[in-house]
């Protein structure tokens, strides 16, 4: 028996306690920020819950900005490393 292939778009697999200093690149660059370094894992309130959200670093411009984790998860919009 073979199974059909599923056309889920791709991911990139990964934990949210391993995003600290993990590099990344934008598939689509806006304001010539193109390389991104996560500089921050944000804690939730109260303690204890999921993290939701991380800090990224443009390494170009060194501005910060604040997105979900899950965002780094969409193939489509980043890619893990500095491409």
């Amino acid at each position: 028996m073979t199974r059909a292939p599923t056309t889920r778009p791709p991911t990139n697999a990964l934990s949210p306690k391993k995003l600290l200093h993990t590099k990344w690149t934008a598939v689509v660059p806006k304001n010539k920020e193109k390389h991104f370094l996560v500089t921050k894992v944000i804690e939730p309130v109260p303690l204890g819950s999921p993290v939701v959200s991380v800090e990224i670093e443009a390494v170009h411009s060194k501005r910060a900005r604040i997105i979900g984790w899950r965002e780094l998860t969409d193939a489509a919009q980043w890619r893990r490393g500095w491409v």
